[in-house]
Formats: C-alpha cells, structure tokens, sequence
C-alpha cells in the first residue's frame, strides 16, 4: 500500500493498492483505469457504508465521495450508505442528534447552512453522479426522536426507572422538558408541521428543576409503544425527545418525509436507524407507504442491534417481512474467533442470521458503531478481517456491507492521529471478485476446525466460479471439487498471497492453498484478464488526509 500527496500538502491523497500479478496468469489488460463493464448491474450487489464515526467535520465529504465514485463502481459497489445528511442539533455532528428531517443542507438553522457533510446542492451533485454511474444511495434515516429543541414546554410526566422504564418511581408531576420545534430557518418549506410536546412520549431533562431523568409524558393515550425490543423493561426511549409515532401529525410528517426525499434524491434504500427503540408496525408502515408513492423496490434495511438471532427475526415477524436487518450474532462471531487463537471456524455461520434467514441478513463485519471508541464497539482483529470479508463477499447467502473505515482507516476523535489504519489492502480485490465470480451453487468443506473453504460453481453468464479456502492457524491446503468440465485448467490465486497454479485434476479436483492467518481466492486464469480482473490492480480512492 502507497500512501501518495497530491500537490496540495493539506488536500487529498491517493490510496494505490497493488497486487503482484499471480504466476502463470497472462498479462493483464493495460488500461487498468478503464470501469468495467458488469454483465449486469444487479448481479451480486455490493454497499459501501461511505464514512465512518471521525470523518473530518470540513463540510466536505459530499464532495470528497462524489470524487471516489467511480473508483467505487471499479471495486463493484453499487449501493452506497451514507450518513445521516438532515440538519442536527450540532450541525457539525454526525446527524444522529436530528433537528430538522427536512433540511438537508439548505437553512441556516444551529448556526450553519451546510451539515457536516456539506450542502444540499454538494449532496445533489453526489446524488448525480451516482445516478450516472448506476449506484444506488441508501439513506440513513433517524426517525426515533428529535434533539435540539428551540425552546422548553411545561407538561406532565413521570420519572421511571432507567434500568425498567416501564416502571414509574415517582408521582406524576409538571416538568419543562426541550420539546417545542418550530424550525424558524426554514419556516413553512417543505412542511408546515411544527412539534410540541403532545407529539412526544418521553424526554431525559427536566429544566424546571435542571434535573436528568428519564421521563415518560404523563396524559391520556401516552404511553411507550409496545412493539419494541423489552429491554429494559420498555426500549422505547432511546435518547432526546422521543417522538410518539402513534400520534396522526407526527405520522403524516414523517410518512410525507419519507416519500419527499426518496422523490428529491432517487433513493434506492433507506437505513432505519435505532429500529428496535420505535414501532416495528410503524417501520412496516412507512416502508410499505414510500414504496408505494415513491420507489416500489426501496430496499429498507433496520438497524435492529442485538446478538440475538432470535430477537432480530421476531422484528422481522413484526415488519412483517418488509425489511432487512444487520447480522449482528455474526459480527459478534467474528469479534469472539478472532480474539481466540485457533478457533474452531466450521461452526462461524451457526445460528447467524444469514444462516437461519439468508435473503433478511445484511452482512458486515464492522460499521460505524462498532469501530474503536463507540458504544457498540465489537473489535475484529485487523489480522482476521481478510478472512471475515471473504466470508461474507463471497458466499452465497447475504447481502454484504464493506465499511469505509476498513478501507480508508479510522481516524481519532477531533481528526486526530488515525486509531486504525486502512485495514487490507486486498479487502477491494474481494469485492471485485464477488462481483466478477461468486455465482452459481455452493459446496462447503467445513471439515477442519483451522481451515475451512468452499466453491462457488458459476453460473452460465460467470462460468468461472471460485474457490476460496480460509486458515486462522498455520499454512493449510484443502482438495476441493470445481467440476469435471474444468479438467486441466490451471487456476491461479487472484489475491497473490499464493505464487504459483492449480492445475485441476482429470476428476475435476484442484488442491488449493493457503497462508496461515489468510484466504486465498482462486479462479481460472483464463477468467482473470477475460473476466477484467487484472492481475495488476490499480485503485485510487481520493480521500480528505488521515
């Protein structure tokens, strides 16, 4: 990896990712900076989640991945996730601590016109661009609470218990909680609809008496909603004002916003942020309403966290199977066998989501929150990522998210020095080759608790396949099955931690290796320069300096 400044010292730098060409493969294609062109688009889909927690606050990151997009349609990503990109209470926040839905970048609103990650107009031109290049944008929605508010309003409410919230410990009383909204900046443009505190269920500040505390508005037909994790009691309330989503004004609002934005910037997703703290009946509802007046395919993907397979397919039961969800169990699986030396890997994929519900599980293998430093912080050792990722790129189950931190590294808080440097420099040569050949039927060999492989047998558009074999010990071979019609091939490793070929046997078995604590991925060499895999991969992803 080559970590190369631009001519301006404080501006972009160039991240070049080079794999030696594998021996015994024909020389690769010169024009390395040529976009592929995909058989077809919607084959082996691919999101990019586009930032990670530290992502400088320069108002430039709009710009900064409008810039990378065509190296991301190169790598074979076609949905990309970014951030929440509505105005906040700290408009040089993350967008978690949500203000106003209906601004995107366009009111002077918190002291700022442009988010974090830029204006509206930078966001369009993304938007775009993107459209051009047949990428997909997943939006990511945060329709929980409500932070930020202009002004307290008195009203009654009882404090209950933060570990059981479903449990009052005290008497009913008047407090003066952070609830009115009425978005001066932008006034009436877009919606006229302004918050009060009949459209809240619960806050954490009493300012009458400069109090913290969790408190549950106290009034007839208020109450937390039901369908929701039971956790702590009742986890409904999460943070902030907690927006009651059985009132009629906040779900018209919110219903209408959901239709706006997906007609304003052609989303082809949505991201539900927080979904296990709101109404799983109200996610069915609003999915279900802006696929039907604005993208019949939106792909809505809930952010449900738990290891609990079980609880995440009980919300999938209660969205009546209108979303998606994050594999978590895996992650957590990933994070446990990668602190283990020697693991036993043939039981990684028992009880994860993608097993019990492949068609349900986006799959990841870190994220946003649970990178260094956050709440959810679930650390994959950098020496077992190659491996998680080839796991989930290339299977046949899923649908696989690669994270911006992975590949760019993590900074510190307040852009100091990076906390985590870009993870693998081979984690793009997966995504192309999921997108170039990990198609067709799947056998696994699961048979040995240190390596573990499997083969992908092609399909008639993507004849090649793949075989891919995993070690988290030592060096290890494995004698897997590609087919009889592959009788003499000669397969070489795309990833070139293995220098020399397979030829496959006149049963149609190749013995396949690998280096210890390391994949290998190997196709037919024929496949490699006609398939547009060149053995020489040349990347450049323009990114802010870290």
């Amino acid at each position: 990896m080559i970590l190369r400044p631009t001519a301006a010292p404080d501006a972009l730098l160039i991240l070049v990712l080079e794999s030696a060409p594998p021996a015994g493969t024909a020389k690769a294609a010169e024009n390395l900076d040529q976009l592929p062109s995909w058989d077809a688009p919607d084959e082996n889909t691919l999101i990019l989640q586009a930032f990670e927690w530290h992502v400088p606050a320069d108002r430039c990151h709009w710009k900064r991945l409008k810039a990378a997009l065509p190296d991301f349609k190169t790598i074979g990503v076609d949905q990309l996730w970014i951030p929440p990109g509505c105005k906040g209470m700290d408009p040089l926040g993350n967008g978690y601590d949500i203000y106003d839905l209906w601004d995107l970048g366009e009111f002077d609103q918190k002291g700022a016109v442009a988010t974090k990650w830029g204006t509206r107009q930078e966001l369009e031109d993304l938007i775009c661009e993107a459209e051009a290049l047949e990428i997909k944008i997943i939006w990511d929605a945060v329709l929980n609470h409500k932070a930020g508010a202009d002004f307290p309003e008195a009203f009654p409410a009882v404090e209950v218990d933060p570990k059981r919230r479903d449990v009052a410990v005290a008497a009913p009383l008047e407090i003066e909680g952070w609830v009115g909204f009425d978005f001066q900046g932008r006034g009436d443009v877009y919606s006229a609809m302004k918050y009060r505190w009949q459209h809240f269920t619960g806050v954490d500040w009493d300012q009458k008496r400069e109090k913290q505390a969790v408190y549950k508005v106290h009034a007839p037909n208020k109450d937390w909603a039901s369908d929701v994790s039971p956790e702590l009691g009742n986890y409904d309330y999460l943070m902030f004002a907690n927006l009651d989503l059985s009132d009629r004004e906040v779900r018209d609002d919110l219903l209408n916003w959901g239709t706006w934005i997906t007609q304003t910037l052609s989303l082809g997703g949505m991201r539900l942020d927080a979904a296990k703290h709101f109404s799983a009946k109200f996610q069915k509802d609003f999915a279900d309403h802006v696929r039907r007046t604005a993208n019949p395919d939106l792909l809505v993907i809930g952010e449900y966290w738990t290891g609990d397979v079980k609880a995440i397919e009980k919300y999938l039961d209660q969205c009546e199977n209108t979303v998606v969800a994050y594999d978590v169990p895996l992650v957590e699986r990933f994070s446990k066998i990668s602190h283990m030396p020697q693991a036993d890997l043939r039981g990684i994929f028992r009880d994860a989501l993608v097993q019990r519900r492949p068609d349900q599980a986006v799959t990841i293998v870190c994220n946003h929150d649970t990178q260094p430093g956050q709440m959810l912080e679930t650390p994959v050792k950098p020496a077992f990522k190659l491996l998680a990722y080839a796991l989930t790129l290339l299977r046949k189950d899923g649908r696989p998210c690669v994270f911006y931190g992975d590949i760019y590294g993590i900074l510190g808080g307040n852009n100091a020095s990076p906390i985590a440097p870009p993870c693998n420099v081979q984690i793009p040569l997966l995504t192309r080759a999921r997108k170039l050949y990990a198609y067709g039927e799947q056998e696994d060999y699961f048979d040995q608790p240190n390596c573990i492989g499997f083969v992908r047998y092609g399909n008639a558009r993507h004849r090649s396949g793949l075989a891919c074999i995993i070690s988290n010990a030592g060096a290890s071979k494995k004698r897997m099955f590609v087919g009889r019609p592959k009788t003499g091939q000669e397969w070489v490793d795309i990833l070139g931690n293995q220098p020399g070929p397979v030829i496959i046997d006149k049963w149609g078995y190749g013995m396949f290796t690998v280096d210890g604590m390391s994949a290998s991925v190997w196709v037919e060499s024929a496949a490699v320069v006609s398939g547009g895999m060149n053995t020489r991969e040349k990347l450049n992803l323009d990114f802010y300096q870290y």
